[in-house]
């Protein structure tokens, strides 16, 4: 059952905002999801800020979740950062975050936040953690950003506005996946061997692993950043939350590549998730069960 966060009175100042991609009409009809990238954008580079006060410190205070997973004071403190930067701005927007649940809304928007996902790299001083900030509408993906405050480096889009990457304090640039249309040349990454094992399906990742040409385990988000920005060409997930893959789905999608779960539906509310330069979607999509649930 998801947790509601309770209102709060004090807003933090969204102070300066960072470069965006070049400016569009404001006549155009998809002018306010531009200022809605551009605010996700701003609070997740914020919100990771927050989490470099912490990261390969002492002070993580790292606790355990009931599901088994830690969650340390980072988490908590990066998430309120994006909580109160979104809520400042948009008011009436629905706001579901990973740490606290589902503080509700009066406007069709959902904003669906993971303030650091990764958080085993996290405590582990690995860089290869990322803020996520998602944008629902009437249960659309509509925008998404994948900012890795330890690296400097962020994708970003907006349905209809394309995928930006951004290094450091480089000016953006379109991004878009790679060309490779043949498993013996791809590069295809997973979290952790793990989730597989955990769902019971260990044979599916070999069967993998032997078809493709190249595999890693690059951290979570990342992965998803390196198919987006087409340094790499797929990633397998088996066990996901919607908080891991909402802001992820219409980055791929602007950047030209796919976002489905195992059976190819486009959604973020299942279990698994195949994500793709799409050339290569329906090959991987053959190596899968139809869904990581136990059946």
């Amino acid at each position: 059952m998801m947790k509601t966060w309770p209102a709060s009175t004090k807003r933090s100042d969204p102070g300066s905002t960072p470069p965006f991609p070049p400016a569009y009409s404001p006549s155009m009809p998809d002018h306010d999801l531009k200022q809605r990238l551009d605010l996700a954008l701003h609070a997740a580079i914020e919100a990771g800020k927050v989490t470099l006060d912490y990261f390969n410190t002492r002070a993580l205070g790292i606790e355990t979740k009931g599901d088994g997973t830690p969650v340390t004071r980072a988490d908590r403190m990066a998430e309120h950062s994006l909580r109160q930067i979104i809520g400042a701005r948009y008011p009436a927007d629905a706001v579901a975050g990973e740490e606290y649940g589902l503080c509700a809304g009066t406007s069709p928007f959902t904003w669906i936040v993971d303030p650091i996902d990764g958080t085993f790299s996290f405590i582990h001083g690995v860089p290869l953690y990322g803020t996520l900030v998602g944008l629902e509408k009437n249960g659309e993906m509509v925008a998404g950003v994948i900012h890795m405050p330890a690296l400097n480096e962020s994708v970003y889009a907006a349905r209809g506005l394309g995928a930006w990457h951004r290094m450091a304090d480089a000016e953006p640039v379109p991004t878009h996946v790679s060309s490779v249309a043949s498993l013996d040349h791809a590069l295809v990454l997973t979290t952790s061997s793990d989730y597989f094992r955990k769902a019971g399906l260990l044979e599916a990742l070999d069967l993998i692993q032997r078809q493709a040409g190249h595999n890693r385990g690059w951290s979570d988000c990342y992965a998803s950043l390196l198919v987006a920005t087409g340094r790499a060409e797929a990633v397998i997930e088996p066990l996901i939350h919607k908080w891991d893959v909402a802001a992820i789905q219409p980055i791929i999608e602007e950047a030209g590549g796919r976002c489905s779960d195992w059976s190819g539906l486009s959604t973020v509310e299942s279990p698994d998730c195949l994500i793709s330069n799409g050339h290569l979607h329906d090959s991987l999509r053959a190596l899968l069960p139809a869904s990581s649930l136990p059946r």
